[in-house]
């Protein structure tokens, strides 16, 4: 089978356009795996401290990349979650003679975006397992070296606090997934099911497009959650919005932890976090476009959302006479969220947080399991 995207090609492409920060050669940049391995450590107990999930996978590891290493690692994970769209797209162009042509400029697409997302990234972890990788490749948090340089330059942060602040987002992360048992293969299963429904047929793309005129027509940015939920069917919105609405929780959970965690050990967590706030916010032009294409402004707008609903939920009193986890308020309610998938938040809970604290207490209460409409 031919695969239709030419990953050589897109490597090289994600690699020019990333390009080489002349901190990459920094004598600063060697301080940077050892201050991670360690900071990453201390990261994990205060995450586990302020959240009570502790990783079942034992210590994080650590890894510091360069760009086109982090491009690399993307690209591997990238593989192994468009399998089930590629193969069969590449079925259906079969030995067409327009399908290498169609391969580089797929490549090129896709190295373009990367290249772009890895001059941004800070940090990433990986829960991504890729068959035929070594074990030793796995399960990594990921710290893209020159682009967290450049900042602590630019706005003077003092490293060992900024470094500790990133460390407690991404092993935040990791403790949602490897913490919660049902976590990594509900996401995996929710973001395998949308790709494997994506239909190849160009009138799809037209029925999409009719979309989005009428879209524009009511006044609204068709692309405001990106291509793919432009492109989805009715059955595969349900997806995305299930997505949309897990990442919105996990997105806010690590931006709060992150602050909370290291209340004591960040003296400028407000400052990182005010200057983090408006680099993901000052896009202008073309990368404004961009961001808009692949839904990284639908991702910005999870964190917000997310963080609003777990305010909004911690701040919710306990029934009074109700005992138990049915009666709980604060962060006793927001705990449930950990239990079971169900108890996962909509989209439309995320924006309106009564809604979900209202149905979790009403079925509860009632002894039947809560169910996601």
């Amino acid at each position: 089978m031919n695969d239709p995207i030419a990953w050589d090609v897109a490597e090289k492409v994600a690699t020019r356009v990333g390009g080489r920060d002349p901190f990459a050669s920094s004598y600063h940049y060697r301080s940077l795996q050892p201050d991670f391995e360690e900071l990453t450590a201390e990261a994990e107990e205060l995450v586990a401290a302020a959240t009570g999930l502790r990783s079942l996978s034992g210590p994080a590891r650590a890894r510091v990349t360069d760009r086109a290493d982090w491009v690399r690692a993307n690209i591997a994970s990238f593989r192994r979650l468009m399998r089930p769209m590629t193969e069969r797209l590449g079925a259906r162009m079969g030995d067409s003679a327009f399908a290498p042509i169609g391969r580089v400029l797929t490549g090129v697409q896709v190295g373009s975006l990367l290249g772009w997302m890895s001059t941004r990234v800070l940090g990433q972890y990986d829960l991504l397992v890729i068959e035929d990788e070594r074990p030793d490749e796995q399960d990594l948090v990921y710290y893209v070296g020159p682009n967290i340089i450049a900042l602590e330059k630019r706005f003077a942060f003092p490293p060992r606090e900024f470094r500790l602040w990133l460390a407690l987002h991404e092993v935040t992360h990791r403790a949602q997934f490897t913490g919660v048992p049902w976590m990594r293969p509900y996401f995996l299963s929710l973001v395998e099911s949308s790709v494997s429904a994506i239909d190849p047929d160009p009138r799809r793309l037209l029925d999409a497009l009719r979309r989005a005129v009428d879209i524009v027509r009511d006044g609204r940015n068709p692309l405001s959650d990106g291509v793919l939920a432009l492109l989805a069917s009715t059955e595969q919105q349900q997806t995305l919005n299930q997505i949309s609405g897990l990442m919105s929780l996990l997105e806010g959970h690590g931006d709060i932890t992150m602050d909370r965690a290291g209340a004591d050990r960040i003296p400028e967590a407000e400052r990182f976090s005010r200057v983090l706030r408006q680099r993901r916010n000052q896009q202008r032009g073309p990368a404004k476009l961009l961001q808009q294409v692949i839904g990284l402004e639908a991702k910005l707008r999870q964190y917000e959302e997310g963080e609003r609903f777990i305010e909004v939920v911690e701040a919710e009193p306990a029934l009074v006479g109700v005992a138990g986890p049915a009666g709980a308020g604060g962060p006793g309610l927001l705990a449930r969220v950990w239990e079971a998938p169900e108890f996962v938040p909509t989209v439309a809970e995320i924006r309106t947080p009564a809604l979900w604290i209202a149905r979790v207490r009403s079925l509860t209460v009632s002894g039947s399991p809560p169910s996601v409409d």
